[in-house]
């Protein structure tokens, strides 16, 4: 095998310097000659070469010093280096290993060992020129998809995060340590057995590979959806020794209303979650859950069509936005790199024609009825669609947390159990939940 960058040959003496180079010529490797270790330097600033045949005993400039040289050097530092010495001259093969020579030629030169050693440092070079470039077509690859990496190597269970992963939850790479708990522990409770099963059906062979999505803490305390992919490898008795893949956040595609762009149910329950791990002094901070209900809606998709309904829809999202946006915050999905993330209000589109507003620091009762009032007089004016002014009215049901125990779904059945009573009553109000609420609809469910 022969390669299309020369071989240089250096050494002061011209008659091995000729033999070596004849020799080589004959073998089909390209060869290049210098008579000095100056000459030498001059050339390798000039030229790429494949290796470098280097004489240790040259006046002036020994050949130990050439290497030093060559070692140090960014470009030529990974340069196979060859040291030709002396058969009885051990030392100088000890002191050019030393200074960072792959191997050695012994003189008399043997030339069928000295062509085996040649062609392994040469194969040896071209195998890492292979999987350097690999290695940074996958690097550019990752960048390009904007996935973290991992890599969990099972036998020690240290496991390599990359900067990306880290940046996907919020933080810097060196906040992140090497422990599987650095992913496990972050993993909504909800979704951790699931995680944990796939990974254990991938490591059984069940599966052809891992993949799980899942919602992981950022360090500003709310959720992030991820796709997590990763394949194992195994070593001759079939145990996993190795088990590596990529993280995808996917937090936009994942919890979004594609109609409005607020939040959907599912952003909304993570945000209730992160609501209730929030401890005040007294070991909670009371929050408020709004649950609404457009009145007559389905008036509008039957006599106006569902592209009407959807304008409309669209129309009273915009109109929420700005009626909260007078005194509070509206939410969407936004990323908070660093730093805690600022108390915000949330509106999520939840399904139909039903939205939700989640309130932080309500204070009290009061307030949430004041939010609800604000609202009505927001849509209280008409709403151009389709060529037509509507008029449209929402039915909000209202329940404070503070503590008592429940979570996400029990808050939004109560508050939505709160709406269908204003509903009842008369539409275009508002009433607060009360458990003796929850208690008519059990026993009208047990009349039923």
């Amino acid at each position: 095998m022969t390669d299309p960058l020369p071989i240089l040959v250096v050494d002061d003496d011209a008659v091995n310097r000729d033999l070596l180079t004849r020799r080589l010529a004959r073998r089909g490797y390209a060869v290049a000659m210098a008579s000095s270790g100056a000459e030498c330097l001059e050339y390798l600033s000039r030229h790429w070469v494949s290796m470098v045949l280097l004489d240790v005993q040259m006046p002036e400039m020994s050949g130990f010093e050439v290497l030093q040289a060559i070692r140090s050097t960014p470009a030529t530092a990974r340069l196979p280096v060859l040291m030709v010495t002396a058969k009885d001259h051990s030392d100088d093969v000890v002191m050019a290993l030393e200074l960072g020579a792959d191997d050695y030629i012994t003189k008399p030169i043997d030339f069928p060992v000295a062509f085996a050693r040649i062609r392994t440092q040469l194969l040896r070079r071209a195998a890492e020129e292979r999987l350097r470039e690999s290695e940074e077509r996958y690097a550019l690859a990752a960048q390009g998809a904007n996935d973290g990496l991992w890599d969990w190597q099972m036998t020690s269970g240290a496991v390599h995060y990359s900067e990306r992963w880290a940046a996907i939850i919020g933080h810097r790479h060196e906040e992140i340590g090497n422990a599987p708990d650095e992913w496990f522990d972050r993993v909504h409770p909800e979704d951790l057995p699931r995680v944990r099963a796939d990974i254990d059906a991938h490591v059984k062979g069940l599966t052809a590979h891992f993949e799980s999505e899942h919602r992981v803490k950022h360090k500003t305390g709310t959720f992030r959806w991820v796709l997590a992919r990763g394949l194992a490898t195994r070593d001759t008795a079939g145990t996993v020794t190795r088990m590596a893949g990529s993280l995808s956040d996917i937090t936009e595609g994942k919890v979004l209303d594609a109609l409005t762009g607020l939040p959907n149910r599912t952003l909304l329950r993570d945000r209730l979650w992160w609501a209730l791990e929030r401890r005040g002094p007294q070991g909670h901070e009371p929050f408020a859950v709004l649950f609404l209900d457009l009145d007559e809606f389905k008036v509008v998709n039957d006599s106006l069509g569902h592209q009407a309904g959807d304008e409309l829809l669209k129309a009273v999202a915009q109109r929420l936005e700005m009626s909260l946006r007078s005194t509070d915050v509206v939410t969407r999905a936004e990323t908070h790199d660093e730093g805690p993330a600022p108390v915000q209000h949330t509106l999520a589109r939840v399904g139909g024609d039903e939205f939700v507003v989640l309130l932080h620091h309500i204070g009290g009762v009061m307030n949430a009825t004041r939010v609800a009032d604000r609202i009505h007089q927001a849509l209280a004016r008409p709403v151009l669609v389709a060529g037509r002014e509507v008029f449209t009215s929402a039915s909000i049901g209202i329940t404070i947390s503070q503590g008592d125990g429940r979570g996400p779904d029990e808050l939004l059945r109560d508050a939505d159990t709160a709406m269908y009573r204003a509903k009842a009553i008369g539409k275009g109000r508002a009433e607060v939940f009360d458990v003796a609420m929850r208690e008519q609809v059990v026993r009208q469910l047990h009349l039923d």
